[in-house]
């Protein structure tokens, strides 16, 4: 059995606020309640144990598209992250092509679009895993490859299996030298990473730039170098920070970061 990470368990006082975007859920109508629910936003209890386990505080913060409200929490926050979850819309970068609705969620795309450019002008560090990292690019211009299965190898590589495996590694991911995600990481250039998507970065952002691939060549690391700390990773930490020490030092890379804000205020 894996041993989990050790950490210095900081006072509830000292750990820096991090904001976490949240899911939103449909409830369906069931034998055990037939009547319609309202959707609920949730969070992944591993996102949240990872964050905790790190030495941070994490808060879900409500879906809205109040401009207002979002910066009020960008300025209480000293971190913001941003999970997976359903597809971003293509129709965010002019793609107008038919696409599976029931695959979307235009609630999250408007406000973790809002949140993602509010938390840049508040320079907020930033953590953004699979859809997160998806949504990173998108809000900064870019465009998404919305069906890796089609996605074309690098030369002598067959297509990794990209979903959906969470407990366990699934490849190898190649990280550029001297990059936010190297030093994250730990000052690796080669991870072993889960993996569960099926769309990725495509055309980047403005400002963003690739600094990880698998070894396929599906991109799986994109950041933000004008920023103190705003990096974006395909996989998902969450799920192996206890048995991978690579995804436990995001986790940690990132909540020391959001700590840096808390004691600059």
């Amino acid at each position: 059995m894996a041993q989990e990470p050790e950490f210095v368990p900081a006072a509830a006082s000292e750990r820096p606020v991090i904001l976490v975007a949240p899911r939103l859920e449909d409830c369906q109508p069931c034998l055990k309640m037939p009547e319609k629910l309202a959707p609920e936003e949730t969070a992944a209890t591993v996102f949240l144990d990872a964050i905790l386990a790190a030495g941070g505080l994490p808060l879900m913060a409500p879906l809205t598209e109040d401009e207002g409200l979002i910066a009020r929490m960008v300025e209480m926050a000293d971190g913001i992250a941003l999970p997976g979850g359903q597809d971003v819309s293509p129709a965010l970068w002019g793609d107008e092509s038919p696409y599976d609705e029931a695959l979307l969620c235009p609630e999250r795309d408007a406000f973790e679009a809002r949140l993602i450019k509010a938390a840049l002008a508040a320079h907020r560090p930033i953590f953004a895993t699979c859809r997160g990292a998806q949504i990173l690019n998108v809000a900064l211009g870019g465009s998404l490859c919305m069906d890796v299965p089609s996605f074309e190898p690098v030369d002598g590589m067959a297509l990794w299996r990209h979903r959906p495996i969470l407990s366990d590694p699934a490849h190898p991911v190649e990280v550029r030298a001297g990059s936010l995600l190297e030093r994250a990481l730990g000052g690796f250039t080669q991870v072993q990473a889960n993996s569960s998507h099926h769309c990725c970065v495509d055309r980047l952002g403005e400002g963003v730039e690739l600094v990880a691939r698998a070894t396929d060549g599906v991109p799986e690391g994109i950041e933000v170098p004008s920023e103190r700390f705003c990096l974006g990773v395909q996989w998902h930490p969450e799920y192996t920070w206890r048995t991978l020490p690579t995804d436990f030092n995001l986790w940690r890379s990132f909540v020391d970061a959001a700590a840096e804000v808390r004691a600059a205020r």
